[in-house]
């Protein structure tokens, strides 16, 4: 049995199998070892090469355009940012990924319409497996619907799920040392749910046989596969409808109801353009840092920088040698107990700070 069939057959017997105490350890086994399938599948799809999509990142962040093909990415693209990305109503119009720059509240943000994928991508239908390659490159993804399909949002994001793409979560609290002999040593600093024979079960699927796990969350089967891979992506996303301007009042009320947290719009008429501005400016998370030159004043305008950047980033921003020839900096705001204090490279700064670099 090839190792497609053995996937199908995997993932028929976990539907089937009702999901209780007694079967945990079993349903654990079987989604490791369908994980693990998944992961040499698309090893071995990767190794048969062909054309590789790639985003080529630009500006402070990069979003992605992700949908079925004709929904209107490329007249989202092209109507906030200006771009020429070609707008037809066949499908699979855009064949590679086109970019635009968007300048917003002092950020570029790159936005970048890819090639549209459809149901079955995440196992290389339509070239999905390359598109979404692409797509975990992004800092933000933006999944597109027209607003009589909005259900393909919910397909996007299984596939995006199979493809390895965690939306709007944080990376499983889990650590995972492994050690040349002494068993699996499992301690948690929460209650769990997950018995300790069902976690042994899944690391000896991984042929993990001597480790010290430490786990600081509730984890759930599908977390803690995702943590032993080590090769998942955390994104945030977005749900953008489009059209709106195609529908009457009472069949968008009856939508907003299903998806009330989609951002509602319309390209074509730009309608709702603002609201996506600014909802990706808040999905990104930017802070900004005012660079204040040895016995100089402190500039006009900030740098912008992704939450969690620290003066390395600033260095590596401002010239490629700088990172080689910083003594150290001096930072007033938020991020220091006192104004002015002196602060290494790996310091973390905060929304508003004041930077002095010494090279």
């Amino acid at each position: 049995m090839g190792i497609e069939e053995q996937i199908r057959a995997l993932e028929e017997e976990i539907k089937k199998t009702p999901y209780n105490k007694a079967t945990e350890h079993h349903i654990g086994r079987l989604k490791a070892k369908l994980a693990r399938l998944r992961e040499e599948a698309e090893k071995r799809q990767k190794k048969g090469g062909g054309q590789q999509f790639s985003i080529k990142k630009e500006g402070d962040a990069t979003v992605v355009l992700v949908g079925f093909p004709s929904v209107g990415k490329s007249t989202i693209l092209n109507r906030l940012t200006g771009a020429k990305s070609e707008v037809a109503d066949y499908s699979f119009t855009t064949l590679k990924p086109v970019p635009g720059m968007l300048e917003y509240k002092g950020a570029r943000i790159q936005i970048v319409d890819v090639p549209g994928i459809v149901e079955g991508a995440a196992k290389g239908k339509g070239r999905g497996r390359e598109v979404i390659s692409a797509i975990r490159t992004a800092d933000l993804i933006a999944i597109v619907s027209d607003v009589f399909n909005a259900h393909q949002i919910e397909i996007i994001e299984r596939e995006l799920y199979e493809g390895g793409i965690r939306l709007n979560q944080k990376p499983p609290e889990v650590v995972i040392k492994k050690k040349v002999r002494g068993g699996i040593n499992i301690t948690s600093t929460v209650p769990l749910s997950l018995d300790e024979e069902t976690i042994m079960e899944i690391l000896r699927e991984y042929r993990i046989h001597n480790a010290d796990v430490l786990i600081r969350e509730d984890v759930t089967i599908d977390r803690l596969i995702d943590a032993i891979q080590g090769n998942r992506v955390y994104i945030p996303a977005l749900r953008v409808i489009n059209k709106i301007d195609l529908v009457d009042e009472s069949y968008l009320k009856e939508m907003k109801k299903e998806f009330g947290n989609a951002i509602f719009l319309s390209a074509e008429k730009e309608v709702g353009l603002e609201e996506l501005k600014e909802r990706m400016y808040e999905k990104l998370d930017f802070i900004r840092v005012y660079l204040k030159p040895p016995g100089k004043k402190v500039e006009d305008e900030p740098m912008v920088l992704r939450r969690g950047a620290t003066v390395r980033d600033v260095c590596e921003r401002l010239h490629r040698d700088m990172v080689e020839k910083f003594r150290y900096a001096k930072v007033w705001g938020r991020s220091v107990k006192f104004d002015g204090q002196r602060v290494g490279i790996d310091h973390r700064l905060e929304d508003g700070d004041i930077l002095t670099i010494y090279a």
